[in-house]
């Protein structure tokens, strides 16, 4: 451009002058060659001033872009010192609601199926430090793990459901809907990566199929104790300087944890002290009853021990059904042990399980009678037996591919027990939330408009402020969002961008309904079609905040 400039000076002399064309042809002996030259070079000086003038024609239309930007965003940082009475007059979305992916109509289901562990059974806070507890216990113990790893803690304000452990690496990852890193949600260890160690890693924050391969997802409630065991062994070998393989912490915490389960040593200690850790519950039997006096079939299909299901019903309906024993005859099938999800594809034999003797029958089951409790089993033998057809089935469960994948792959229609999204829903309720997501929102229009309109060859200083104050104000705001769900990862449903996670779109890809638990089925008729709503971007529960909930307060703060 300053080369342009000191051409000015030129070009306004040639403009003053005036030429002979018989001077010239004389003074250059007719030479029409040289003269063409000549008013060529003048014509290439013409061109440069014009081009001048668009550039700064251009620089002109540029600035007033950032400068109308500029004004928008002062108005919209005006307009953030109170919230809406719009906003604030928004409705509020119902935490015990149930919302659809799929259309569901109850009158045609005739059968309902359970999970107990997190489904029928609710478990308090202290559980996970239980199972944290008992698991870091095994690794010591058997897996010769140091003995200093006793005195870790479970944090709760740690871990959410959902997350990924890469075997490889050694990273728990939050996804988001389309399979990318979350730019704060990559822990080595307790150490939060930055996006430049994530790039390092990864070469991209998107997790590739071949990188894919290497996750392990954490998605049912056992997943928090899991993830933070993980998270503080790997910190533990960090803070050594002792070499380790990723994979190997995995196996270890998980097979520690599937000790836990497995040998009974949870549920002894659940029932050992049931007031610690179960909830009571009498509208689960009103819900269950509802449904026996509707005419519905019930069955329960879990991994526990029956003993363990036993002694949990009995003390969570203690208090409602008058009688120890009177749980069973609520469901015409009551199956314990079945290794889900292996019974949704084996073809393992039911058998006859004596409560009085703890054994097995060994007559085959070619029937199921009331008041008995039938072991393993299969998914084909189960449907051989009951003649129950897929469509009029729902199951509900915690686990999307333990216990929902296979029903949902077999025709039947699922519903997803989501304990934490009550929490999600009440603060994505509050005004505070809101507040914050509309002004993310709106910060992220006005940066849109910004690279929009202004090319990466012509960014100007002023571009430059304005861009970094817009990207600062929006990550406050991020930061607010993702604060108040869980200062680590967030929500999660949701990134800090407020785009659906890799979570929930499991959750949309095996869930029919998902709730937070089965008996927000009461407020609604055995006889309702729920339907799935048609203005919704992936999942039914979630409120887009509009920024022009704004437009009124940055239009009367404008001068």
């Amino acid at each position: 451009m300053a080369s342009f400039r000191r051409l000015l000076p030129l070009c306004s002399s040639l403009r003053g002058t005036r030429f002979s064309f018989s001077g010239v042809y004389e003074r250059f002996g007719a030479n029409v060659c040289g003269y063409s030259k000549f008013t060529s070079s003048v014509h290439t000086v013409s061109k440069f001033e014009e081009k001048i003038k668009r550039a700064e024609a251009d620089a002109s239309e540029d600035n007033d872009d950032i400068d109308n930007i500029r004004r928008e965003f002062d108005a919209a940082k005006r307009s953030f010192l109170e919230i809406p009475e719009a906003l604030k007059a928004m409705p509020k979305t119902n935490p015990e609601g149930i919302y659809v992916n799929r259309g569901l109509r109850l009158d045609l289901i005739q059968v309902y199926g359970f999970d107990y562990d997190f489904t029928l059974a609710h478990y308090s806070a202290n559980l996970q430090s239980l199972i944290y507890d008992l698991a870091k216990e095994h690794m010591v113990k058997e897996f010769k793990y140091p003995e200093v790893c006793m005195s870790f803690k479970y944090d709760p304000s740690f871990p959410i459901r959902g997350l990924y452990y890469d075997r490889e690496h050694g990273c728990l990852l939050k996804l988001d809907f389309f399979g990318s890193i979350e730019e704060e949600g990559c822990f080595y260890g307790r150490h939060q990566l930055s996006e430049e160690e994530i790039v390092e890693i990864y070469g991209t924050r998107h997790i590739g199929r071949d990188q894919a391969r290497r996750l392990v997802g954490l998605m049912d409630f056992f997943c928090f104790s899991e993830a933070c065991l993980i998270a503080d062994m790997v910190q533990y070998f960090v803070d050594a300087k002792l070499e380790f393989d990723a994979c190997y912490i995995y196996e270890d915490v998980n097979n520690a944890i599937q000790h836990v389960h497995q040998s009974g040593l949870m549920h002894r200690g659940i029932l050992s002290d049931p007031h610690r850790y179960l909830v009571k519950n009498g509208q689960l039997l009103r819900f269950l009853r509802m449904l026996k006096e509707k005419g519905k079939k019930l069955f329960l299909l879990t991994n526990s021990p029956y003993y363990f299901v036993d002694g949990g019903m009995q003390f969570m309906l203690e208090d409602s059904t008058g009688n120890s024993g009177s749980w069973k005859e609520l469901f015409d099938v009551v199956i314990a042990k079945a290794n889900k999800p292996g019974f949704y594809t084996s073809e393992h034999p039911f058998r006859c399980y004596d409560t009085e003797k703890d054994t097995l029958a060994f007559t085959k089951v070619d029937t199921f009678l009331k008041n008995k409790i039938y072991y393993h089993g299969s998914l084909k033998s189960f449907l051989q037996i009951t003649k129950w057809k897929g469509p009029e089935v729902i199951y509900f469960g915690d686990h999307l591919f333990s216990d929902l994948r296979g029903p949902s792959k077999a025709g039947w229609r699922t519903a997803a027990i989501i304990h934490e999204l009550e929490d999600e829903i009440r603060i994505q309720n509050e005004d505070r939330y809101r507040f914050e997501q509309a002004k993310f929102h709106i910060l992220q229009e006005l940066l849109g408009r910004l690279h929009a309109v202004i090319p990466s060859s012509k960014r100007s200083e002023a571009y430059k402020l304005l861009m970094g104050e817009l990207n600062e104000e929006r990550q406050k705001a991020r930061s607010m969002m993702k604060r108040m769900f869980n200062t680590s990862f967030g929500a999660s449903f949701l990134t800090d961008k407020g785009q659906e996670s890799a979570f929930a779109y499991h959750i949309h890809q095996y869930a029919d309904v998902y709730t937070s638990k089965p008996e927000n089925f009461l407020f609604f008729s055995p006889e309702t079609w729920l339907h799935a709503p048609c203005d919704i971007k992936i999942m039914p529960h979630h409120v887009k905040i509009p920024s022009s909930l704004f437009k009124t307060s940055r239009c009367s703060s404008m001068p």
